[in-house]
């Protein structure tokens, strides 16, 4: 694994994706930062992060489009498959290497507190637990990049498709205003929910009768479920698709200075979902 993430970290430099990102990201926040703790001496730089998260819409694409589309494109990744290491191992690497490029201009930005902090008031320790809870919400997005990376050998496609997602994601509770809330929309939320998971099932295993049934049975137990008690399936949707709204877990840093463990354990669940996603992806090209 650490030839693998040596070998990813330095290809990320010498791509310059990685310094485009990195610099970009600290110029973007130093300017924030010149405005609002320095010229305006809002004594908070959580707030000034809070405004760098478009940033991340932009930058985490870039680095992570290549990670694996790169190498299906070259075909080099038949070299990968055939190494004597783990598809776990091969994945953690790369996806370590692109942690350490969100890192470095966090790192940088532990300095900005203190710097407030010299000038007059500040709040160090809510704004180094928003610098972690940046960072963490950084290796989020770049986990969701590098999955669809590994669903395409196209890195347009790939920087396309997760630039999108991480938008929406961006947006999402403003989207989530616009579903409705009766009972019956939940209901066929969940069925929809069902058939998108079913899908990807049948995508993995090719399995459609172990697919066909769980849609089946899901279907029977949402409508039984909806015939007995109606009113579970009230605001479902927006109860449920709620928590996918993943910069809010840092948004109640910057404005109420609130730390939601939960949401923590959220990113870090979402991290361990996906890095397995991708070695299912991968595992089943190997096979295949």
């Amino acid at each position: 694994m650490a030839a693998i993430y040596k070998r990813e970290l330095k290809s990320c430099f010498l791509s310059m994706t990685g310094p485009v990102f990195v610099a970009f990201l600290i110029a973007f926040t130093g300017i924030y930062f010149m405005a609002y703790n320095m010229t305006a001496g809002y004594p908070y730089f959580s707030y000034t992060l809070s405004g760098s998260l478009i940033v991340f819409l932009v930058g985490i694409p870039l680095i992570t489009m290549r990670s694996f589309s790169e190498e299906r494109k070259n075909k080099t990744d038949q070299m990968l498959l055939t190494a004597p290491v783990s598809l776990g191992k091969i994945v953690m690497g790369k996806y370590l290497a692109m942690v350490t490029v969100i890192a470095i201009p966090n790192v940088v930005f532990c300095v900005f507190p203190l710097i407030i902090k010299s000038q007059g008031t500040a709040y160090l320790a809510v704004d180094y637990i928003s610098i972690g809870v940046f960072f963490l919400l950084g290796c989020v997005y770049a986990v969701i990049g590098m999955f669809i990376s590994s669903l395409t050998e196209s890195q347009i496609i790939a920087y396309i498709s997760t630039f999108g997602i991480l938008l929406v994601l961006y947006l999402w509770d403003g989207i989530l205003a616009l579903l409705p809330s009766s009972s019956i929309s939940g209901l066929v939320g969940v069925i929809i929910l069902l058939a998108v998971v079913s899908f990807y099932i049948w995508h993995m295993t090719g399995n459609a009768v172990l697919s066909g049934g769980i849609a089946l049975v899901g279907a029977i137990a949402g409508i039984v479920t909806y015939i007995v008690k109606p009113e579970v399936y009230e605001n479902l949707l927006s109860r449920f698709l709620g928590k996918l709204a993943l910069a809010n877990v840092f948004t109640d840093i910057t404005s109420n200075s609130i730390v939601d463990m939960t949401g923590i354990a959220l990113y870090l669940s979402i991290i361990a979902v996906f890095v397995f996603l991708t070695v299912q992806t991968i595992q089943k090209r190997r096979w295949s």
